[in-house]
């Protein structure tokens, strides 16, 4: 019995609207430039009660061959979007999702705008400050600055409202 079955839409066995929200989601998440395949079975993934399927759940509820899973997963793993483990006493590998992976994701896309920064602030001084290809990649830099500021600030406050929404539900 596929994960899906089991687990979907909180277990009430609608099957027909998760897979619709997989596919929806993972079409977003295509557009957003994430490759296809990969695109789908994070989707089914996030959609799993327990964030972890085997290749044959996910070929299963996705419809596609254990190679294309194969592809999907390895792209996600050298991401940092998800990682394989081995089911306990089996050969067997499930594929899990990391927890807070958008949290992960944005802190490594915060790593390269701290690059990307130092880099055109070289650039703008070797472009010459005075000239305009100096002042826009300076501009540029500040930018990225301004990026890096704002996301600290917004990380901040994302761990308060989950310790406050964590402390809430433990009270209740």
């Amino acid at each position: 019995m596929s994960e899906m079955t089991t687990t979907g839409a909180g277990g009430d066995g609608n099957d027909e609207a998760v897979s619709r929200f997989v596919e929806r989601f993972a079409a977003e998440l295509t557009e957003a430039g994430m490759q296809r395949m990969s695109s789908r079975v994070f989707a089914a993934l996030l959609a799993s009660e327990s964030a972890s399927m085997t290749s044959a759940e996910l070929a299963e509820q996705l419809r596609i061959s254990p190679a294309a899973v194969s592809g999907a997963v390895r792209y996600l793993n050298q991401v940092g979007m998800v990682s394989r483990e081995r089911d306990p006493g089996s050969r067997r590998e499930r594929y899990v999702l990391h927890n807070e992976v958008w949290y992960e994701m944005i802190t490594r896309r915060d790593q390269i705008l701290v690059r990307w920064e130092k880099v055109l602030r070289d650039g703008s001084e070797i472009l010459g400050p005075g000239t305009a290809a100096g002042r826009r990649t300076a501009e540029t830099a500040e930018f990225f600055e301004f990026l890096q500021e704002e996301m600290l600030g917004m990380m901040d406050r994302w761990r308060g409202r989950k310790a406050a929404k964590a402390k809430a539900e433990t009270e209740a």
